[in-house]
């Protein structure tokens, strides 16, 4: 048996941030993961000979700008492969739409008459909101019930940021904030790429359509996100995701945290109703005054702590908190590209999104709720390996796709389901991009099913939880374990599952480690 100061469970990326900074407050930290390597979901893996991928998350666009000055991420070797990349919603009549600059500053592509004029006024009051919700990325969410001066407080930023949107404006974020992100573009737009694009980046990674009530607001929390300094940006680290993981952790070894791998968590210790340590699946115990969980609230909850040393109302609500994962992750591995038609070497290297509308991301996710995989599903695709050349060999590509709708719970499983699928996809992709599919040499699927058993994510769904006005801010990942603290003194949680949600972001980890040190005062 050994000690120490902390225990974070888990090597992703919020928990490497929260074992960096604790142990640069002089605490002695321990970091267990049950992998190989490092990185959770921020991960790059050869999925063919030579050819290397961003296995989940592919595009940067939240990794908080405090996280990278806290722990001086640029001098760890977080770098760039290219910043503000555009987005081409793709068109299988050859006339794309480009969105150029962070979240469609310029637009370029045919447009009816006025559109790109009423684009600019509904992208800047969206940024606007996002914006006014952007300073609480990194704050403690205020309890609502049993709170002291603070929580009082917090409440009364939260109110004022939204009054300062003006008289007007707040208005308008009090109707909206709770809308379809459908409801909120047929008002102002009539453009169906453009329309489709908005709303595909509304509802990626979650159980939702884009007509489905609070869509907008897991939009506005994409948009809250920066890349580079710039406000709903989006860029591709060099390296892919697993280099972003990587500064992350030599901050932390060089802050002095013990970071093992292949140490599985069995068992969170607890002893006079206060956790105390864990027990390592190999039998080891480890003692510490502070354990941090990074790993989704559930497993956390239910199997590593046990429902015996919680009540049975926190039990239930813990199961019950939505987590239906709906996206899957295509990697091919080519051999060259074809001489894509109507498309620039610029377009190419930035973001492409297959979503030909509203009604198109709308159809794709109703068979969804019946356990169906999408006949027809909408595509966001990179090729990072035109931007970031190590991830390819010479001559070579590598493209990268998420893929919505793949229900978790797919009827039939996704044993039988997942060639079906994939070749679904190539469809969708061949017909966007013809002669793609002959350059095709290697290809990997990850279903749910893969992401759950490959990085613990229960329901396969990266965000840890559904990004819904019922699982956000206080009440993430639930009521009574909304500010990092649990119903056991000791214990802490740190992951996605936390406030403020999922995305390559930190925050959470950044949040969580705060207001550790600051308890400890």
């Amino acid at each position: 048996m050994t000690s120490c100061d902390a225990i974070v469970i888990g090597g992703g990326h919020n928990g490497l941030v929260c074992a960096a900074l604790l142990a640069k407050k002089g605490r002695k930290v321990v970091l267990l993961e049950a992998a190989d390597e490092l990185g959770g979901a921020a991960r790059t893996v050869e999925f063919a000979p030579g050819f290397r991928v961003s296995h989940v998350a592919h595009v940067l666009n939240q990794l908080h700008p405090e996280v990278i000055r806290a722990l001086d991420l640029v001098r760890h070797g977080l770098a760039l492969a290219a910043s503000n990349i555009p987005t081409t919603v793709l068109s299988a009549d050859g006339r794309h739409l480009t969105l150029h600059g962070a979240f469609g500053e310029r637009l370029a592509g045919e447009l009816p008459l006025g559109e790109a004029e009423a684009w600019a006024l509904l992208r800047a009051r969206l940024l606007r909101f996002a914006g006014a919700l952007q300073p609480f990325l990194t704050q403690t969410p205020p309890r609502l019930r049993g709170g002291g001066r603070g929580d009082a407080l917090a409440m009364g930023r939260l109110g004022w940021a939204i009054r300062r949107l003006g008289r007007a404006e707040m208005r308008e974020f009090l109707r909206m904030i709770l809308m379809d992100v459908a409801d909120v573009l047929e008002e102002e737009l009539s453009d169906p790429l453009l329309m489709g694009a908005v709303a595909f980046d509304a509802v990626l990674g979650t159980h939702l359509g884009p007509r489905s009530p609070t869509s907008l607001l897991a939009l506005l929390h994409r948009l809250a996100g920066q890349a580079d300094g710039v406000q709903a940006a989006l860029a591709l680290p060099r390296g892919g995701m697993g280099a972003v993981a990587a500064a992350i952790a030599a901050a932390a070894r060089a802050a002095g945290v013990e970071i093992r791998t292949n140490a599985p968590v069995a068992k969170i210790l607890v002893d006079a109703d206060r956790a105390v340590g864990v027990a390592l699946a190999e039998g080891a115990e480890i003692r510490a005054p502070v354990v941090v969980s990074g790993a989704n609230p559930r497993t956390t909850f239910l199997d590593l702590l046990g429902p015996r040393a919680l009540d049975a109302g926190f039990v239930r609500r813990i199961g019950h908190v939505r987590m239906r994962g709906n996206a899957a992750k295509l990697h091919l591995a080519l051999d060259g590209l074809p001489d894509f038609p109507g498309l620039s070497p610029e377009q190419l290297a930035g973001r492409l999104v297959i979503a030909p509308g509203i009604d198109a991301v709308e159809a794709a996710f109703n068979p969804a709720k019946y356990g169906e995989a999408s006949p027809e599903p909408v595509l966001e695709i990179v090729i990072p390996s035109l931007t970031d050349p190590s991830l390819a060999p010479a001559g070579k590509r590598v493209m990268s796709v998420v893929a919505q709708y793949a229900p978790a719970e797919l009827r039939g499983g996704w044993e039988a389901g997942g060639p079906a699928f994939r070749d679904r996809i190539l469809t969708v992709l061949e017909r966007h991009l013809p002669g793609l599919s002959a350059r095709v040499v290697a290809a990997e699927l990850l279903t749910p099913s893969d992401l759950e058993a490959r990085y613990r994510m229960p329901g396969g769904h990266w965000h840890h939880g559904e990004l819904a006005v019922d699982q956000l801010m206080m009440l993430r990942p639930v009521h009574g374990a909304g500010q990092y603290a649990t119903p056991v003194p000791g214990l802490w949680l740190c992951g996605a599952g936390s406030h403020p949600g999922g995305g390559v972001m930190g925050a959470a980890g950044l949040n969580a480690a705060r207001r550790i040190l600051a308890e400890a005062r």
